[in-house]
């Protein structure tokens, strides 16, 4: 099973490289990917952040709880980076159409537009990213790709001023639909924008 995946992970990865990739490309993929079902529960992901010269910077693993009432998706997603970091996101996301979503959340500025087709989705949406002291604001173009049920795959490419500056990678496994009880109210506070998608 985990070659069959890996296999598709590095299909993912040649077919992300392509500049004119388009959501539309993937309309007769399956599974098909519908995220308001995906994210319903508990998700885990792990990721790396690559600069653009494939140096890896961070390495992070993260837990999302999603809700969806029919109308709107909630995925709170808690970050715990390599060097002991943890951070927090809140992505409000609302179904538009049968192939469009819009979703915001504290760090991301405006409205990022996600356009979904076949197995795949691919999230377009400028952040401020968190690093050191201060932010960044970039842009990502952000691809998911469900391989499965239960596994999803997702890569971004970061950039500023049209510049690539990086890539993050991630790799979802969804767990019981049911949110786990024992997470402390305290964990569930805020406590900040999260470096990614990360994103991440």
């Amino acid at each position: 099973m985990w070659q069959r995946l890996f296999a598709l992970f590095v299909t993912v990865l040649a077919v992300n490289g392509c500049s004119t990739m388009k959501p539309t490309d993937f309309e007769n993929t399956t599974p098909k990917l519908a995220i308001e079902d995906y994210f319903n529960g508990r998700v885990e992901a792990y990721g790396l952040f690559e600069d653009r010269f494939g140096t890896l910077r961070r390495q992070f693993t993260v837990t999302i709880d999603g809700t969806w009432d029919g109308d709107v998706l909630v995925l709170d997603e808690r970050f715990t980076y390599s060097d002991g970091e943890k951070d927090r996101r809140v992505w409000t996301i609302r179904k538009k159409g049968p192939h469009l979503y819009e979703g915001s959340a504290d760090d991301i500025i405006g409205t990022a537009i996600g356009e979904s087709y076949g197995n795949a989705l691919n999230w377009r949406y400028t952040m401020d990213l968190k690093v050191g002291d201060g932010s960044l604001r970039v842009r990502f173009d952000d691809w998911m790709f469900l391989l499965t049920q239960d596994v999803m795959m997702n890569r971004a490419t970061v950039s500023k001023f049209g510049i690539e500056i990086g890539t993050v990678t991630l790799a979802f496994v969804k767990r019981s639909n049911a949110l786990d009880s024992a997470v402390n109210d305290d964990e569930r506070q805020p406590s900040g924008v999260s470096a990614i998608t990360a994103s991440r």
